[in-house]
């Protein structure tokens, strides 16, 4: 009996018995239709008591973390009473250069972001001229941001990027593989996510389509096709998860509270760790709700073979290396617990969104109480626990491969950063004790555009603090040496060594057919002069003087400096450079008086005038530099007064002005810092740019 309606039962019909005759008469249309009704009440109570009954079990069962993490989560998935109305949101990628297929896959690309809304602007980290040329076409929405660190090769350094984004003042900050498609669903879901009352950082798969028959309208937001073909037939099709980790998709609302605890490492974009590092740091540190939307987003990649790309991938596969080294050193990504199945995953089910954690069975919809969307959550945990099968994040990294970085050569680097005009090469000589100086110096020359700059790393501490560093980076030699981290000043033994190595190391390059600018690390840069020293011409070297009298000869004993020259690589300059080097072989003192003696003489017997001296032999001309454009750290003064240099040298026209005349690296750096003529963020391994410690306003 169902609701007081008697039904027969399959056995009585198949009987034939007429004794029940008056009872099957009401029908079998009725009966079907009652129990269908009694099937579905008893559905209904059967999914909700069991849902909150393992809810409430699988809670009281966590670890103590795991149980505090998930009560934030579930405390944050309440949706703010204000109407914060539509986010605006900037879309942050880094493109390769517009040209060919690539090109044509990353114009579609940012097309179909631009299309969602109009509260959305796109920033493209680039240095390519190519970049700028596609952003003119689109106005406003489009800006092309140069200014972060890049690497010697021209990759961009994803710490570098998070940083400006983080600083944007739009609502949602997105960071995105410059090639995939979004498509309307992000936007509702990201509108969604605007609403929490928690901070929140989001990220999504994406998924491989090998074919995407579908182009947009002019306008930018209509999908077509010429076969008539509808987007939601397309997207019915079973699509792979990629498991390319530089693909996903990371969102975050923009707020005072990090994104996570501790120091983001220099890694470089697309090569591999940076995308599941942040995740995974963001997660563990507990500062904001962190959610895969996997299920919510269509984050569409058109998988295609890309040769050129592949092979330049392979050629420079110690990139992908350096930020492993990165990853298990830093973070916590190496030792984390963290497993796909503790996110909260956002699902949308017939327009409305709901959280569902798939470890600990717990269903939480966003929009309403009502508890009609269990089918729903049951098709969906099919597709979050897919999605686990294929998450990236792994159980561990394997720290017991062999780990290292490949030795860069000279004649490599020489023929890919040289000047291709005039093969002028910047030489920087240093150990890891001046590692935050060169940095500093690097970064100045980046910011002046000197790219044509080399660093010859004396220990393999600085050689590997380099090229994590993007720096182009090569070993004096095979073997190590050994240099203080605090004693290696002017006048100790180390101080000695060194300056003796920076002689060879520019004699071997001279003879390479390369021009070469010797400059310290401690010699700060207003402006290029490369320009200006190169026009001497051949058989002359133009050096730096040492002298700190304001009036008199500025040649005299002892005073050409060799942290600062430019040589020319010609006979004349590389006969008297062997013999500066064999004579400093045989000296006691640095390689300093070997430069005056042998191409000035002893004592200024070779002195041209007040400011040149003529080497007999070789014919080589010696230049000292006037010193209010090439002032050295004793001369009028410039250092004596803390904050001062900097305004007194821009007055004066400098070039450059050098750091010498005080005995230490820490003093060195402390004047340094103080006047302003420091470059470099040591506390976040990164150069300091107009928009460090600001918040900017992208475009709309």
């Amino acid at each position: 009996m169902i609701g007081g309606i008697v039904c027969p039962s399959s056995r009585n019909d198949s009987i034939g018995n007429a004794k029940k005759s008056s009872q099957i008469s009401i029908g079998k249309a009725k009966c079907d239709k009652a129990r269908a009704l009694q099937k579905g009440v008893w559905l209904i109570w059967v999914f909700g008591f069991l849902l909150m009954a393992v809810s409430l079990y699988s809670t009281s069962l966590l670890s103590s973390p795991l149980k505090d993490q998930t009560k934030m989560q579930a405390n944050a998935l309440g949706t703010s009473s204000l109407d914060k109305g539509n986010p605006k949101v900037t879309i942050f990628t880094a493109p390769r250069p517009f040209h060919g297929v690539v090109g044509e896959r990353q114009e579609l690309a940012v097309r179909s972001w631009l299309g969602l809304s109009p509260d959305i602007a796109v920033v493209l980290f680039s240095q390519h001229p190519s970049a700028s040329s596609f952003a003119l076409s689109f106005g406003s929405k489009v800006a092309v941001q140069p200014d972060i660190d890049f690497s010697f090769l021209g990759t961009p350094y994803f710490h570098s990027m998070m940083a400006y984004s983080e600083a944007s003042q739009s609502d949602i900050s997105v960071l995105i593989h410059p090639e995939s498609i979004l498509l309307p669903d992000f936007i509702s879901a990201i509108t969604h996510a605007h609403k929490l009352d928690h901070e929140w950082l989001l990220f999504a798969l994406s998924r491989n389509i090998s074919d995407f028959p579908f182009r947009l309208d002019e306008d930018g937001k209509q999908w077509l096709t010429d076969d008539g073909t509808h987007m939601q037939r397309f997207l019915s099709k079973e699509q792979n998860w990629s498991l390319c980790q530089e693909q996903i998709l990371i969102a975050w609302n923009n707020a005072d509270i990090p994104l996570h605890n501790g120091v983001l490492p220099p890694f470089l974009y697309e090569k591999g760790f940076h995308n599941l590092w942040i995740i995974n740091e963001a997660f563990r540190s507990d500062f904001r709700f962190v959610f895969d939307a996997s299920n919510a987003i269509s984050n569409l990649y058109l998988h295609q073979p890309d040769l050129e790309h592949k092979k330049l991938s392979a050629d420079r596969s110690w990139e992908f290396m350096g930020n492993f080294i990165l990853a298990t050193n830093y973070g916590s990504l190496y030792f984390h617990d963290t497993k796909h199945s503790n996110f909260f995953g956002l699902f949308e089910c017939e327009g409305k969104y709901f959280f569902l954690n798939t470890a600990e069975k717990i269903a939480i919809h966003l929009s309403s109480k009502e508890e009609k969307l269990f089918t729903c959550i049951v098709t969906s945990l099919g597709s979050a626990e897919e999605g686990v099968k294929h998450f990236p994040l792994p159980d561990n990294l394997n720290r017991s491969l062999p780990i290292s970085l490949p030795e860069l050569s000279l004649e490599s680097l020489l023929s890919l950063c040289a000047d291709k005009k005039n093969k002028t090469i910047v030489l920087a000589v240093v150990g890891y004790n001046y590692k935050d100086m060169l940095m500093s110096w690097a970064c100045r020359m980046r910011h002046l555009q000197v790219t044509n700059f080399l660093v010859c790393a004396l220990d393999n501490e600085a050689y590997d603090f380099s090229i994590l560093q993007g720096l182009p980076v090569f070993k004096y030699s095979s073997t190590e040496t050994k240099i203080g981290y605090d004693d290696c000043h002017f006048g100790t033994e180390c101080f000695k060594r060194v300056t003796k190595m920076k002689s060879r190391m520019v004699l071997k390059i001279l003879k390479m057919g390369y021009n070469v600018l010797m400059s310290d690390v401690d010699i700060y840069w207003f402006k290029n002069p490369l320009p200006f020293l190169s026009s001497f011409g051949p058989a002359v070297l133009v050096a730096q003087s040492d002298e700190y009298n304001l009036t008199g000869a500025i040649n005299l004993p002892g005073r050409l400096n060799s942290g600062f020259y430019y040589a020319h690589s010609d006979n004349a300059t590389i006969v008297a450079f062997q013999k500066v080097v064999i004579h400093a072989s045989a000296s006691t003192l640095s390689e300093q008086p070997s430069f005056y003696d042998t191409l000035c003489g002893v004592g200024g017997s070779n002195r041209v005038g007040e400011d040149g001296c003529l080497e007999p032999t070789t014919r080589l001309r010696v230049h000292f530099l006037d010193r209010d454009h090439f002032p050295n750290g004793a001369y009028d003064g410039l250092w004596e007064e803390v904050g001062n240099a900097k305004e007194a040298c821009e007055i004066k026209g400098c070039f450059v002005l050098h750091n010498n005349w005080v005995s230490g690296r820490k003093k060195k750096t402390e004047r340094q810092v103080s006047s302003g003529l420091w470059d470099y963020d040591i506390s976040t391994r990164m150069c300091l740019h107009k928009w460090s410690n600001t918040r900017h306003t992208d475009h709309f």
